[in-house]
């Protein structure tokens, strides 16, 4: 199997299998099925969504932050920087 370099197409894989994944776990929820399941199969989908997250953030830092990080201007370097502080407390939040 071929893997995937593009860390947005690897983010998109990730998140259509999760869609994927969540379906299955409402047909479950609406099929009554074993609650131990049910659980099982959110984890893996917080699984893939954090997998997407973290694919995304890499893809940023490699390309926008990198970028912006050449400027001169001292302000949008610290807005950068602010942007990646708030979404890694975010996710960290998440987890």
């Amino acid at each position: 199997m071929r893997k995937i370099d593009d860390p947005k197409k690897q983010a998109s894989i990730a998140l259509k299998k999760a869609r994927t994944h969540i379906n299955n776990v409402l047909t479950m929820i609406d099929k009554d099925v074993y609650c131990i399941d049910i659980v099982t199969q959110i984890a893996s989908v917080s699984g893939l969504l954090k997998s997407a997250s973290d694919k995304m953030l890499k893809n940023h830092m490699r390309t926008c932050f990198k970028d912006g990080m050449t400027t001169q201007n001292e302000n949008t370097k610290e807005k950068l920087i602010q942007e990646v502080l708030e979404v890694v407390n975010l996710t960290k939040k998440h987890r």
